[in-house]
């Protein structure tokens, strides 16, 4: 993992949540499947700022990448 320290910029403490769903995993320069790191029921952290907000049945979601 990698990330940057911007001195004087205030730190917001990660988001924690569980992955409901996940994809097959993306496809490498030679076209072959690359599986995804986390699997339904893991719990994660992401940004406050990351992901997509969608609203759908009563329930709020965020959609990461």
């Amino acid at each position: 993992a990698s990330g940057s320290d911007y001195s004087g910029q205030r730190k917001e403490k990660p988001q924690q949540g569980e992955v409901l769903a996940a994809g097959p995993g993306r496809r490498d320069d030679k076209g072959e499947r690359v599986p995804m790191d986390v699997k339904v029921g893991d719990k994660v952290l992401y940004s406050k700022y990351g992901g997509t907000e969608v609203h759908y049945q009563g329930e709020d979601y965020l959609i990461v990448s």
